[in-house]
């Protein structure tokens, strides 16, 4: 793949080579994010997406054939309100829902998942409709929030809290850290296999239910690159060698991670590259950028 940026001396071609880690670095100004967030991606953008971006100056994307699609993972909030957490955007809380709904007492009392959805009627706390909080608008500051009082901030009414396993409701293990959870749920793979995508990019430590407006730049894009590993996953599980060659944008993102961490997000990377996707990252971390296949 080939990019051109016209100059008054000459035109300058960069090479993207494909099943990579490529990373993009240089000193502040040197043009790495014009590159890449104002060239490659919404040219990309547009062709596989219809994506309606304004794209930088430059002559030719050659080489897109080779491609099916790009994603760029973003430090972009995962969600703004209560409801959106962990693991309702890796779709993980959807098994958990069903299996409570598995439950001896939830089929004595025939309970369906959409009974511990905080998000549908009947087994969400009615008073904050399964925020957990209730709003306070406020004239000149920002808007307030404050524990729900009818259900103490679980989001569920009594009788669905009624309903346990291992001694925990559905409240419960929304408080649980993703790695409590994983020791909880030490049966049941399909939980399992989710949680563990978040372990191994170093979110360990995040409760289940951690509203999204309260997670970092870095902690939401880590929780996007889980959402990329479990479709990376599952399409192989489906198609084999066909599945769809990706092309993913990462801008810094190692800024304000622990070197631990950094560890982790390098080993993920290496992970879809060797899943046979590309990834460009634009970085300043000499760790990342020795580790890459192809520095530009």
């Amino acid at each position: 793949m080939t990019g051109a940026k016209e100059n008054n001396l000459k035109d300058l071609t960069v090479a993207f080579p494909l099943g990579m880690l490529v990373a993009v670095t240089g000193v502040s100004g040197a043009g790495k994010s014009t590159l890449v967030n104002d060239i490659l991606y919404p040219a990309m953008a547009r062709h596989f997406h219809g994506s309606q971006q304004k794209i930088g100056k430059h002559k030719a994307v050659i080489g897109l054939d080779q491609l099916d699609k790009v994603v760029a993972i973003d430090q972009k909030p995962i969600g703004r309100t209560p409801r959106s957490n962990p693991v309702t955007y890796i779709k993980v809380f959807d098994e958990i829902r069903k299996f409570f709904a598995l439950l001896p007492e939830s089929r004595v009392r025939g309970y369906t998942p959409g009974r511990f959805s905080f998000n549908v009627k009947g087994g969400r706390c009615e008073s904050c409709q399964g925020d957990g909080v209730r709003k306070i608008e406020m004239h000149f500051l920002s808007d307030v929030y404050v524990k729900c009082e009818a259900c103490d901030g679980s989001r569920f009414n009594v009788a669905t809290l009624e309903v346990q396993y291992k001694g925990k409701s559905i409240a419960d293990v929304l408080r649980l850290t993703v790695a409590e959870a994983v020791l909880h749920f030490s049966e049941h793979p399909k939980i399992v296999n989710q949680l563990q995508l978040l372990v191994d990019v170093g979110l360990d430590y995040l409760a289940l239910g951690q509203p999204s407006s309260t997670l970092s730049g870095g902690e939401a894009q880590r929780i996007k690159l889980v959402t990329e590993l479990s479709k990376v996953r599952d399409d192989v599980t489906r198609r084999g060698n066909k599945a769809p060659h990706t092309l993913y944008v990462l801008d810094e993102p190692t800024v304000g991670l622990h070197m631990a961490d950094v560890d982790k997000l390098i080993s993920v990377l290496h992970r879809l590259v060797d899943a046979g996707h590309s990834v460009v990252v634009i970085e300043h971390d000499l760790d990342v950028i020795a580790e890459a296949d192809w520095v530009i």
